[in-house]
């Protein structure tokens, strides 16, 4: 014989927020967890520590303004000086955006309802380039700030220090796509570090090796075209183009718009990568 019992379920008859304010949530949720909050101790010491190193230089700029009033690290090299902090802090972050839900399986959870795998990927690509964004924009607006305090001779380089915001903008897209595809082949934090930081440390050492080649062999417009395979440099290259900054490379870049041509499309490959993968994984 059997019997029915009441164990108290209820349907939830509260309001619905709807996939917009599911996404929102999601990306404060990625957000904070690249930077460690909530999380323990732990998980806050290599970001904040980068974060650290990447005002350091900054602050020597200021004081050197303020003491030789001089100039130290301009506005539109910044992220090229500082691409080994970055690459680092992509590679330590980006599988703690992709890494959990793949390796605990809940993502069939996430896309039941109501966010589709696109409201997904956005979310976490949004969470990560405006991470990268933060790190790179925060040290920059520093050494804006103190210029304006310092009361260099001369007007501010506010143009030069609002194009660098926005090609910091850019490149953390780039970065974020790309990274995140990286880290999201593989549900181990480990290896979606070592994926990462390989491919960066690949494209960092080939470039010059490949320029120094072309340039000794007499090809001098060839080798232009090696400096775009690194992703800082191909930023820096359409910088140089949309505001007539010079070149951070140690040799000319090819033409803007072919530069800028290259930066869309790999930022739309890198994000079709991230898409493809995931519609993989949610149809497990």
């Amino acid at each position: 014989m059997s019997e029915i019992y009441d164990i108290g379920y209820r349907h939830y008859d509260g309001p619905r927020m709807g996939g917009a304010y599911a996404t929102r949530a999601l990306t404060v949720h990625s957000l904070r967890g690249i930077f460690g909050l909530g999380r323990p101790a732990r998980s806050k010491i290599v970001p904040f520590a980068l974060v650290v190193i990447m005002l350091l230089p900054m602050v020597v700029s200021i004081a050197l303004m303020a003491l030789a009033q001089q100039r130290g690290i301009p506005y539109s090299g910044f992220a090229v000086l500082m691409q080994a902090v970055v690459a680092i802090f992509l590679a330590s972050q980006a599988p703690t955006v992709v890494a959990p839900d793949l390796r605990h399986r809940v993502l069939p959870l996430y896309l039941s309802r109501p966010i589709s795998v696109f409201q997904y990927v956005a979310a976490k690509v949004i969470a990560m380039t405006a991470a990268l964004f933060l790190l790179v924009a925060g040290p920059l607006t520093l050494l804006w700030i103190g210029e304006l305090v310092v009361d260099m001779p001369g007007p501010p380089a506010t143009g030069e220090y609002v194009g660098a915001l926005l090609m910091a903008l850019v490149l953390a897209l780039l970065l974020s796509a790309f990274g995140l595809a990286l880290a999201s082949f593989t549900p181990r934090r480990g290896l979606g570090v070592a994926s990462v930081i390989t491919v960066y440390l690949l494209s960092s050492a080939s470039v010059p090796l490949l320029y120094g080649t072309m340039i000794s062999t007499g090809n001098e417009s060839g080798a232009a075209w090696a400096w775009l395979m690194n992703p800082f440099w191909l930023v820096d290259s359409v910088q140089s183009w949309l505001f007539g900054t010079p070149s951070h490379a140690d040799g000319p870049y090819p033409n803007g718009p072919a530069s800028a041509a290259i930066l869309v499309v790999l930022i739309g490959v890198g994000l079709a990568a991230l898409a493809l993968r995931y519609r993989k994984a949610a149809s497990r």
